[in-house]
């Protein structure tokens, strides 16, 4: 009889870029890491053997082990979890089912180093409106759920990176920036592997409320609007990042799951 905890990678693709997604666990052996570095999008790397001493981290949270095959390391390390009183899954055939279903991977090449609580450290220019929102989502729903943001002065951001060890975005002259016609949101998808089509729709939204490009996508205008309108309603910039990321995580789910629906009224007359 299976285990009644495994996941699909059908079923976990589903679920990675909301806001209720699992958190994921890389637990493959060095050389597994070694021959294929990439990495399901979210995921972080633990020890497997020394799970009996960080299970304890995840009590009450979701969480989905992978390990190379999804076999003995997933399975052990999710038992130990489930002992520390998280709901612990395993990924069906583990990492490399995932690579096989042609899933996204994201590449490390472009992942920052990360500091002694696990977390990517990144800067930018104070006061947001788009893109300086829509990156720290894309990176918190599929590159790192802990990443950090820094907003500063625009005349600091590069100062502050190499003070801080913080990587710089959505400034002039950086790798995380904008190229030609497209925005620093659209790099990110780019480096990062993230080629989704509900990514791509968003990034064209993205761009049009941007760029000042309105007509691009009859999206944008309604993003620049409530973007807008964020900026304006809070000063602090991190309570305006977190209030921003639900603004996205629905622009998100009606790329993916909404953009044919419709509405009218009254309520039940044809169409």
């Amino acid at each position: 009889m299976p285990s009644p905890h495994v996941i699909s990678p059908a079923q976990l693709a589903r679920r990675i870029g909301l806001p209720n997604a699992p958190t994921l666990i890389d637990v493959r052996i060095p050389e597994d890491f070694a021959a294929d570095p990439r990495s399901v999008p979210g995921s972080t790397r633990a020890l497997y053997m020394d799970a009996a001493d960080w299970g304890e981290t995840w009590r009450g949270r979701s969480v989905v082990v992978v390990c190379q095959k999804g076999l003995k390391l997933s399975h052990g390390v999710a038992a130990w979890l489930r002992h520390h009183g998280a709901e612990a899954e395993t990924l069906e055939e583990g990492f490399a089912g995932w690579a096989a279903a042609g899933l996204p991977l994201i590449s490390p090449e472009y992942v920052p180093p990360r500091d002694a609580q696990g977390r990517t450290l990144w800067v930018t220019r104070a006061r947001p409106k788009v893109d300086r929102i829509a990156c720290p989502w894309l990176i918190r729903r599929f590159v790192d759920p802990s990443a950090v943001f820094l907003f500063v002065s625009p005349s600091e951001v590069l100062a502050v990176a190499e003070r801080f060890g913080a990587t710089p975005f959505d400034v002039e002259g950086v790798f995380w920036s904008h190229r030609g016609p497209r925005c620093t949101f659209d790099t990110m998808i780019e480096e990062f592997g993230l080629r989704l089509p509900e990514l791509d729709h968003l990034a064209r939204i993205v761009r049009g409320a941007d760029t000042a490009k309105l007509d691009a996508e009859p999206e944008a205008a309604g993003l620049l609007a409530a973007s807008l309108g964020l900026s304006r309603m809070y000063r602090d910039d991190l309570a305006q990042l977190e209030a921003g990321i639900s603004l996205y995580d629905a622009f998100f789910r009606w790329c993916r799951d909404a953009a044919q629906e419709t509405h009218n009224w009254p309520a039940g007359r044809p169409a």
